[in-house]
């Protein structure tokens, strides 16, 4: 028995994110086809050089992309729906259609990836005849052979996570599609094998639910006949994000080894390990370095616990991170960072040498307790402790934090603010142009003074103040061109937090974000949105907003401590959001919104575990509101979720309006309206802002007829789905246009059918 390193994936972004500026350019017509692929060849060769250069024995290809994995497995076996079809486009301009859209046609539904912050492209079985169109596994696979002499483990997600992840299929309808996909499967793994490749990992996180027995025998006969197709090259089942739901099917199926998550399996998976033991002489892929988080692994416990393994299998071991790095930065060697947390943190190619530190130090049975001193030290640290937030914490056991009945504060709220039928709003953020970011960039750099720089946000916040009155929207928002992110300005302003410099990580497509770090308890300094608020109320006899993010999804979108609850966190962040919703208040603002776009992506995996979470998140939320007045608005916005199991969460929250993202998916989340009675005030986003294209007044106008179908007109706001920071200008303007032009000629109809 040997114990070798392997990596599941890589980040794909770049150190300086150069994947997202190629990615930009080329969709901006600044980068010519020719060269974007040369950049983004360079990208995927630059990370396989970095992992052959730490030591890591199997490398994967196949993890980086075009701009998602999932995508790419959808063009490889011609799942292209018919709508992106004979048009006059290249095949690279299709491809980024199936994820923007274009002129006509709707962009593929965008969701989240299990319980991560990644959004994958949701995969559509309608209508579609599947092929092995193209191989890029093949391609990527080839040219690190080439180009750096790496027979790489190549990687793509398996046919039951593929399928069980879609949608465009009855139910009854989702084994027969199983069994469709592998001979397609079949065909890439015989061309595969055929140049040479000695590894290739199908990943299965749909393992990690329970599957009914007709799907689970299609899966068994289908890995039998996957099995078949490679003469030489070997399988490896890759599992990860929680131990799997039935271990010994599992294990049962025809492959070569196994890749199983030892991080977020609550300790379950060892003990199944034990309880049921593990074939004789395949390959266990064990997760033992956390691949969701930043924190430096204590590599004495670690390899104890791979010693142990050891013990308990017959056969090679892989240590390998929980998941794919794709969910941490690429590398802190950049990084200027208070000096308790410099020896703390291990990013994507940190992880790398952890894992490399694993396979050689086993085998020359190496102590690790020189490394595992900076980590111990920054444990001990007093900057992490804050007695009065752990009595405060301690005091809720005894707090409900619910406010009065919807229907008593609906009615004050409407007295003061006196807003029409279908109040129109959007959702928070204005374009941030490149003037904004150039801006901020100088401010940092101090090459502008913070007088000027608060100047420039004022012009900003007035100019949008302006057009959003121009267009005639009821509820206006002052932009936020303050804050790069809606978690990592809070980051930067909590204590218990930090933020990176390049801490970046991929959330969807081009789309980069800074998760900050929680490192200690947290707390609230001093009023983080408090001056701007009062600054935009200022210019309008309209309701301005309010913009806060919530304490669950800050939770969620940032890199927790890894000694505390969530609950115990999510609360802690929700005491310090009330200070400043209460200091709102006291200024004057009437409408408050706390945004929670990531409450359902923290939902466990296990159906036994939701309860409590979902609880936990209702309440955390609750706090942040609780003790405002009556006439006090509070929203709140969510997004990408299938929210249809969670409607009493929904309701839980007790926010006074809630505003969702569902333009990709907005018949999905009628439905869950029409089983469940919600009385309070709610927005589905009538268009999607995620695409470029401008949205056409029928449609609006049709997705608000059909949201009243199932909602009282008293009811509902009109809003885009999502906030508009990563829109242009002129792309904002235009589609609020519409989106006003079409409430307001709904809203005639309304008034005249009465």
């Amino acid at each position: 028995m040997t114990v070798y390193s392997s990596n599941i994936g890589y980040p794909r972004i770049g150190e300086k994110r150069e994947w997202k500026k190629a990615l930009e350019s080329f969709w901006e017509g600044t980068l010519e086809e020719k060269e974007f692929k040369e950049e983004l060849d360079r990208l995927f060769l630059e990370g396989i050089r970095v992992q052959k250069e730490a030591g890591i024995t199997h490398i994967p290809v196949g993890d980086f992309s075009l701009y998602d994995h999932v995508l790419d497995l959808l063009w490889t076996f011609d799942l292209v729906p018919d709508r992106f079809k004979n048009v006059n486009k290249t095949p690279l301009e299709t491809y980024y259609s199936m994820a923007r859209g274009t002129d006509g046609s709707e962009a593929m539904t965008m969701t989240k990836w299990f319980n991560t912050n990644y959004h994958y492209i949701v995969p559509e079985f309608e209508n579609v005849t599947p092929s092995l169109k193209e191989n890029r596994f093949l391609d990527y696979w080839k040219k690190a052979k080439q180009k750096l002499g790496v027979n790489g483990k190549v990687t793509l997600v398996g046919p039951a996570t593929l399928v069980l992840l879609g949608k465009g299929y009855k139910e009854t309808e989702k084994a027969s599609w199983i069994q469709r996909l592998i001979p397609l499967y079949q065909q890439l793994l015989q061309q595969l094998d055929a140049e040479g490749v000695e590894w290739v990992s199908l990943e299965e996180p749909i393992f990690t639910s329970p599957l009914d027995q007709e799907v689970w025998k299609v899966i068994e006969n289908g890995y039998a006949e996957i099995a078949k197709s490679c003469k030489n090259t070997k399988l490896l089942l890759q599992t990860y994000y929680e131990a799997v739901s039935d271990y010994k099917k599992v294990l049962s199926l025809p492959v070569d080894g196994f890749g199983l998550d030892f991080i977020h399996d609550k300790g379950e998976t060892k003990e199944q390990l034990k309880k049921w033991g593990f074939p004789k002489g395949k390959v266990l892929a064990a997760g033992v370095i956390d691949g969701r988080n930043v924190w430096k692994a204590n590599l004495t416990e670690t390899s104890a616990e791979v010693k142990e393994l050891l013990n308990l299998i017959d056969g090679d071991l892989w240590v390998q991170p929980s998941s794919s790095l794709l969910h941490v930065p690429v590398t802190a060697e950049n990084e200027s960072l208070p000096s308790f947390l410099e020896g703390a943190l291990s990013f994507a190619k940190e992880k790398l040498g952890e894992l490399k530190a694993l396979e050689s130090g086993i085998e020359n049975n190496t102590s690790f307790k020189d490394y595992d001193k900076s980590f111990e030290a920054f444990v001990a640290a007093p900057l992490r402790h804050n007695h009065k937030v752990q009595e405060e914490i301690k005091e809720l056991a005894q707090l409900k934090a619910t406010r009065p009945p919807y229907e008593l504060r609906a009615k004050k709220q409407q007295e003061k603010l006196k807003l029409p039928l279908l109040p129109t709003t959007t959702i928070g953020s204005m374009p941030q142009t490149k003037e904004v970011r150039r801006t901020r960039l100088k401010w940092r750099k101090k090459q502008i003074t913070d007088a000027q720089y608060e100047q420039f946000i004022q012009e900003m916040t007035s100019r949008w103040i302006d057009i959003q009155e121009d267009l005639g929207l009821d509820v206006l928002v002052h932009g936020e061109f303050e804050r790069t992110d809606m978690v990592e300005y809070f980051g930067e302003k909590l204590d218990g937090m930090e933020v990176t410099k390049f801490g970046w990580v991929q959330s969807y497509g081009s789309r980069c974000v800074k998760p900050p770090l929680i490192y200690g308890d947290v707390s609230l300094k001093e009023p983080m949105t408090v001056k701007e608020s009062i600054y935009a109320q200022s210019l309008t006899n309209k309701p301005v907003k309010g913009m806060l993010t919530g304490p669950v999804t800050i939770l969620n979108w940032s890199f927790p401590r890894h000694d505390e609850s969530k609950e115990v966190v999510m609360n802690q962040i929700g005491l310090a959001i009330r200070q400043e919703v209460l200091a709102l208040e006291d200024a004057g603002i009437a409408i408050i919104q706390i945004d929670e776009p990531a409450l359902r992506e923290g939902l466990p995996l296990r159906e036994e575990e939701k309860e409590g979470y979902l609880k936990a998140a209702a309440y955390a939320f609750r706090l942040s509101a609780y003790g405002v007045k009556d006439e006090t608005q509070i929203h709140t916005h969510m997004c990408y979720s299938n929210f249809n199991e969670i409607m009493n969460t929904i309701d839980d929250l007790d926010a006074d309006v809630i505003s969702i993202e569902t333009s990709r998916s907005h018949g999905r989340l009628l439905q869950a309206f029409e089983d469940f009675h919600y009385e309070k005030e709610i927005g589905l986003g009538v268009y999607d802002i995620h695409s470029p294209q401008i949205p056409n007044e029928e449609d609006i106008i049709s997705n608000i007829r059909a949201s009243l179908r199932v909602l009282d007109e008293k009811q509902f706001w009109v809003n885009p789905d999502c906030g508009l920071k990563t829109r242009k200008e002129e792309e904002a303007i235009k589609s609020l246009q519409v989106l006003v032009k079409a409430t307001k000629k709904y809203r005639a109809s309304l008034i005249v059918e009465a």
